[in-house]
């Protein structure tokens, strides 16, 4: 093999059923006070909760517990780190989805150096360097979709006409363990199945064709592609192989955080990040709803005019992988990856943009804040129009 490349910072993982139990062995590594980040009421209302939080008492632990409702913005982590700094935590856990997540590890990283998050946000503001140090922090996810347990990523949002999202990154935000329990995935409803599912999935698929992906990151996404295909539909439907899908998506989404964190992203989360800032579209289902069409459209450019790319082969063996079959032709194999696509799309009843009050007259304000960092590692230069079509499919 002569690949050359370089593996970013990972946590420390516990993956498994009843992970949390190890957590106040854990967080005893940092200090016995603790700043705990979750949502607004589904962890502490989960009976893991009762546990965990006896646990920690019989210990000698202090805790103090912010709420996060909706996607973070930067308000919201300044005021929390102004009104929390004066707890002096030892570490930070935070317990809950993608927001919780990228909310608990932004305060982290501030209830030290005490500024605003602003500076540090890239594409907006001064874009300061960031110097720490961070307040360790341990993820603990109860969806199955961001990955936001293994990046060094805080995304935050500013919703409305001038919003944007944007994320906080640097090594030193990496959590010190990700503790991936997939029980606490168990109270998930249908439509959180559906679209942190699909981004999951979209995130693999992204990071597999990405224009940095490597033998690593294309071993980890084809492991997770692997997951989503035999976890998704089983625990989205319900039935006896709900707890089996459980398990399959928690540890996809987990290796999507990892792939993406070393590779990038792609179209799809590209169009993600003006999509999400200008309507009240949730990150799962913009990516859930846009992942066939912006797959058709790649394909279709590659086609037409860079056959070569190494992108065309990899979407084949996708179709491959979620069709199982082998002997497919490589035009017979991409289009197996769309129908497959698609067909998720429609079972899990993915809505449209136009639902979000997305219309034709907002597409050219979209495409024109859609050039971040995800679109840089597209596999092939999307030109306006071509993006358009990916967003016309789904208005």
């Amino acid at each position: 093999m002569s690949e050359i490349f370089s593996v970013a910072c990972l946590p420390r993982i516990e993956f498994g059923v009843g992970s949390i139990k190890k957590l106040p062995a854990l967080l005893a590594r940092y200090g016995k006070r603790v700043l705990l980040v979750t949502g607004g009421a589904s962890f502490c209302a989960m009976p893991q909760w009762t546990a965990l939080s006896g646990a920690l008492q019989e210990q000698g632990f202090a805790w103090e517990i912010f709420k996060v409702n909706g996607e973070p913005s930067p308000q919201l982590v300044d005021e929390a780190v102004a009104a929390l700094r004066g707890g002096k935590f030892d570490v930070v856990l935070g317990i809950g989805g993608g927001s919780v997540l990228d909310a608990a590890k932004a305060i982290a990283g501030l209830l030290g150096p005490g500024n605003s998050v602003m500076d540090h946000l890239e594409g907006v503001g001064p874009e300061l360097p960031y110097h720490g140090p961070s307040t360790p922090f341990i993820a603990v996810p109860t969806t199955a979709g961001t990955g936001s347990e293994a990046t060094k990523n805080a995304v935050l949002s500013m919703h409305g006409p001038d919003g944007f999202k944007k994320s906080f990154r640097d090594e030193q935000l990496v959590p010190e363990y990700a503790v991936i329990d997939p029980d606490l995935l168990a109270t998930c409803p249908s439509h959180l199945i559906a679209a942190n599912g699909m981004d999951a999935f979209t995130q693999l698929l992204e990071s597999f064709v990405s224009s940095k992906a490597n033998p690593f990151t294309d071993a980890l996404a084809w492991s997770g592609m692997e997951a989503v295909r035999d976890g998704l539909l089983a625990w989205y439907e319900g039935g006896p192989g709900a707890a089996m899908g459980r398990e399959k998506m928690a540890y996809a989404a987990l290796l999507s955080g990892i792939t993406l964190a070393q590779v990038g992203l792609g179209s799809v989360h590209g169009l993600a990040a003006p999509l999400g800032a200008f309507f009240p579209i949730p990150h799962g289902v913009v990516c859930g709803t846009l992942l066939e069409a912006a797959t058709r459209v790649n394909i279709e450019v590659m086609e037409a005019r860079d056959l070569a790319n190494p992108a065309l082969a990899k979407y084949a063996r996708a179709g491959r992988l979620l069709r199982g079959m082998k002997h497919m032709s490589e035009v017979e194999a991409r289009g197996a990856l769309l129908q497959a696509l698609e067909e998720w799309t429609r079972r899990m009843r993915l809505p449209r943009l136009g639902e979000f009050g997305v219309t034709a007259a907002d597409l050219p304000h979209v495409i024109a804040h859609c050039r971040g960092s995800s679109m840089k590692t597209n596999p092939i230069v999307l030109s306006d129009d071509e993006v358009g079509n990916i967003l016309n499919t789904r208005l």
